[in-house]
C-alpha cells in the first residue's frame, strides 16, 4: 500500500513536471507572436524562442501550435503562419501578471519606437487600439461612438474597421466579429520621439470634465505599476460617464498623463498643431513650467499634458450596455487606411 502511494505520488510528480514544461513553452510561443504585428510560422518562432533561450525544434514548434490553436489562443493564416486571437492574448497577459508589472510602460515605449508617421507627409505606420464587437450590434454600437466622436472626446476621428479573420493591428478577428481601430495617444510619444523630444508616460486615469474642460483626475493607475492597460481597466469597472460628457461638457472620461522638459513646450505646442492638421487632436491639455496640471504636481523644469484616451468612443458604448472586448495598443497601421468615421 505504502510502497503503491509512493509510486502514484511519484508518477502525479512526473505528469505535474511534464504539464508545467509544456504550459511554460505554450506562454513563450504566445510571447513570441504577441511581439509580431505579422503572422508567424514555426520556423520563425523557433528561432526567436532560441533568442530567449529556449530550444525547440520546428516540430516541437508545431506541435505546441496545435494546442495553442486547440485552446483558442491562436488562429492559422495558412501559409503565412499563425497569429495570437484576443483569447490568446489575454491568457498571454494573466500568465505573465506576476512578472509584468511595468509592462504596459514597456509596451508604450516600444509602440511610440515603431511608430513612424509624419504629421506633415501624413505617411507611416499610427498606433491603435483594436475593439471587437458583436457583428449584429456593431451598427448600433456606431451611433452612440459618433457622438463621442463628434464631440472631440478622442485622439481622432479616423478609424479603421476590419471583418472576421482579417488582422487589425496585431489582432485576428475572430468570427462572428467586428473590430474597430482606433487611433491611439501614444501616436503623439512616437512623433515627439521621431522630433527628439523625450517624453515621460505616467499614468492612465479618469478625468473629470467640467463645461467642456478638463477639471481633476478623480482616478489613477501608474504605468509603471501596471501589467494591464488602465482604460481597458476603467471600462471594465465601468467607472466612465462618457456619453454625458459628450452630450452636456460634464461627465468623466478617459485620459493619459505625460510630461515633457520645459525647453521643449514650443516645439511640442508646433508638433501639437501639425498632428491637429492631420486629423490627431489627442493634446487635451498642456500645462506651464513646474505647474500643477489637473491637481496632478509636475517636476521641476518640466510640463504637464493631459492626453485624451484613445478609447473613449468606445467606452460609451459600453456605458449603452453595448458588449465589447478591447485589446488597447494592440499594434500599427498604415495612415492611408485610416477613414473618417463619419464615412463607416
Amino acid at each position: 500500500m505504502v510502497i503503491s502511494r509512493m509510486r502514484d505520488t511519484k508518477e502525479a510528480r512526473v505528469v505535474h513536471g511534464a504539464s508545467t514544461e509544456t504550459e511554460r513553452k505554450v506562454i513563450a510561443i504566445l510571447k513570441v507572436l504577441s511581439e509580431s504585428s505579422e503572422p508567424l510560422g514555426s520556423i520563425t518562432i523557433a528561432r526567436e524562442l532560441e533568442r530567449h533561450g529556449i530550444i525547440l525544434s520546428e516540430r516541437a514548434v508545431r506541435y505546441h501550435l496545435r494546442i495553442t490553436d486547440e485552446r483558442g489562443y491562436t488562429q492559422p493564416l495558412g501559409r503565412d503562419g499563425r497569429m495570437l486571437t484576443p483569447q490568446g492574448m489575454e491568457e498571454l497577459r494573466m500568465a505573465l501578471a506576476p512578472e509584468q508589472v511595468g509592462f504596459i510602460l514597456d509596451k508604450l515605449e516600444l509602440l511610440a519606437f515603431k511608430t513612424t508617421f509624419d504629421p506633415r507627409t501624413k505617411t507611416g505606420l499610427v498606433p491603435v487600439n483594436t475593439s471587437l464587437f458583436d457583428a449584429g450590434k456593431f451598427n448600433k454600437a456606431l451611433a452612440v461612438m459618433k457622438d463621442v466622436f463628434k464631440a472631440g472626446l478622442c485622439v481622432s476621428d479616423l478609424v479603421i474597421t476590419a471583418t472576421e479573420g482579417k488582422k487589425l493591428g496585431s489582432v485576428v478577428v475572430p468570427a462572428g466579429k467586428i473590430g474597430l481601430g482606433t487611433v491611439c495617444g501614444v501616436v503623439i510619444n512616437g512623433v515627439l520621439l521621431k522630433s527628439g523630444i523625450p517624453i515621460e508616460s505616467r499614468f492612465g486615469g479618469v478625468l473629470e470634465v467640467r463645461d467642456h474642460k478638463p477639471r481633476r483626475f478623480v482616478a489613477i493607475i501608474s504605468y509603471a505599476g501596471t501589467s494591464l492597460d488602465p482604460s481597458e481597466q476603467y471600462i471594465r469597472a465601468k467607472m466612465t460617464s462618457v456619453n454625458e460628457a459628450a452630450r452636456t461638457g460634464n461627465g468623466k472620461i478617459l485620459a493619459n498623463f505625460r510630461e515633457i522638459p520645459a525647453s521643449a513646450r514650443a516645439m511640442v505646442e508646433n508638433k501639437a498643431a501639425l498632428l491637429k492638421s492631420a486629423g490627431i487632436n489627442g493634446v487635451f491639455l498642456l500645462g506651464n513650467t513646474s505647474e500643477s496640471v489637473c491637481q496632478i504636481s509636475v517636476g521641476l523644469s518640466r510640463v504637464g499634458m493631459v492626453l485624451l484616451g484613445g478609447l473613449n468612443p468606445v467606452a460609451a458604448a459600453a456605458e449603452a450596455g453595448i458588449e465589447v472586448d478591447n485589446i488597447a495598443e494592440s499594434g500599427l497601421v498604415e495612415y492611408e487606411q485610416l477613414v473618417s468615421v463619419r464615412d463607416l
